[in-house]
């Protein structure tokens, strides 16, 4: 594929007679309809025959060079232009191009939409699935578990081989709650129930991994948390099911604060199966307008989670949404609300805006004025964005991907993950 960055006077009718691609393939890789608007700025995903590609030397490029743009090996372009002196290539040379083996890695979406909607959805993306995380069953003081309706879209995932995973959580009242972290990791006898319950509801369900999403625990819980989790992989194991933890974005081991220091990454790399970094929400709903998930901020993250996690254990975290605030900015002020990629383009159309792509953050964002006359910023995720991301996981050789939140509209990221990698399937 390639992602062609919107100029003014560009259309799609155009763009497929200047790459030779029916307007149509173009299309379905945007999810465009007849009404999909086009934005100075805005990136739309040109798809590309899948033969190979031939590519016309420049003049100070090597062959090496070359092989590292389309992610294969100097020996491979050699074999297949049969090359005799690799040393030697000429400006204006055409070499063939064969394609790259994709990496497989795996993939998990968190979805809080059940019954028809969320099996739509499913249906719609579940062949990009390795897990599906059915967020979430909230653990209670005293051990229980607040069930949820989750049958009908495991039935839809076992159908697309995507393997439930069930995400345990310390969620209450909009809120991820110290107190009920506490209650279990504290007392023996209350694991005992929830292990029981879990037990339980895996084997009715048919899930296949647990996955504990425990926030803001008490930093003076830390070795707690860590027992816990002990036991949980020490109980679930011999049962064939895997265990997975949810950690904070950590720069450091000793980084301070209730959402970071309980969140061990050395001991819970050492005792789960994976962990799902959650780089995400740098630019968030309440805080100051920024990109939800900077790259230059995710890779510092990863940078420090791999000196104590071995990449094969690392799934990181992906946003699927991006935030629309009201400038000027004020703490304690009203709230961003979230924007699907869909709905951000849209908005810059019908304000005429343009789309800028941050290189810091390999981000896009724009501003608007509403007919209010009150100015705003939005920043959101693009074929660009997610592309630069992928290179990172391929970089790092991560385990994969994980996104929150199945159900904010973005058909160019699918495409994406798609052509960068083979996507595991364990059922």
């Amino acid at each position: 594929m390639h992602i062609h960055t919107v100029k003014r006077g560009d259309t799609l009718w155009e763009l497929s007679q200047k790459y030779n691609v029916p307007i149509e393939h173009i299309f379905v890789a945007n999810g465009f309809t007849n009404q999909s608007p086009l934005v100075i700025g805005q990136a739309v995903i040109i798809p590309t025959p899948s033969g190979g590609h031939i590519h016309k030397v420049l003049v100070g490029e090597s062959l090496w060079k070359i092989g590292q743009h389309y992610g294969v090996s100097l020996q491979e372009i050699v074999k297949v232009n049969k090359i005799h002196n690799p040393a030697v290539i000429i400006p204006g040379q055409l070499l063939s191009i064969p394609i790259a083996a994709k990496p497989i890695i795996e993939v998990n979406t968190y979805t809080e939409k059940f019954g028809e909607y969320g099996v739509r959805l499913i249906n719609d993306i579940g062949d990009y699935l390795t897990h599906l995380s059915p967020f979430s069953y909230r653990i209670q003081p005293n051990g229980s578990l607040s069930p949820i309706d989750d049958a009908a879209i495991i039935q839809a995932g076992y159908e697309k081989r995507a393997t439930p995973m069930m995400v345990i959580s310390n969620y209450e009242g909009g809120n991820f709650s110290p107190e009920i972290a506490h209650a279990v990791v504290a007392d023996p006898a209350v694991q005992l129930i929830v292990i029981g319950n879990i037990l339980t509801i895996m084997r009715q369900q048919r899930y296949v991994v647990l996955h504990v999403d425990f926030e803001y625990v008490p930093p003076a819980d830390k070795e707690l948390f860590n027992t816990f989790l002990q036991r949980l992989v020490d109980t679930l194991h011999p049962f064939g099911y895997l265990v997975s933890t949810a950690l904070a974005p950590k720069l450091t081991a000793e980084q301070a604060g209730t959402l970071y220091e309980a969140h061990d990454y050395e001991i819970q790399g050492n005792i789960v199966d994976f962990v799902i970094l959650m780089t995400y929400e740098w630019g968030w709903s309440g805080g100051p307008p920024r990109a939800v998930a900077p790259l230059n901020e995710v890779v510092k993250v990863l940078n420090y989670a791999l000196t104590v996690i071995p990449p094969e254990k690392i799934i990181m975290g992906m946003p699927l949404y991006g935030y629309d605030w009201t400038l000027p900015y004020v703490q304690g002020g009203k709230w961003a609300p979230s924007v699907s990629s869909f709905e951000a383009v849209n908005r810059a159309a019908k304000y005429g805006s343009t789309i800028f792509y941050d290189e810091p953050s390999q981000s896009p964002y724009y501003h608007y004025y509403d007919k209010e006359g009150k100015q705003h910023v939005v920043w959101f995720e693009d074929a660009r964005s997610v592309q630069a991301k992928y290179d990172i996981v391929k970089t790092f050789k991560l385990r994969g991907v994980s996104f929150w939140v199945l159900g904010v509209p973005f058909p160019q990221n699918w495409f994406v993950l798609g052509e960068n990698f083979t996507i595991k399937k364990l059922v």
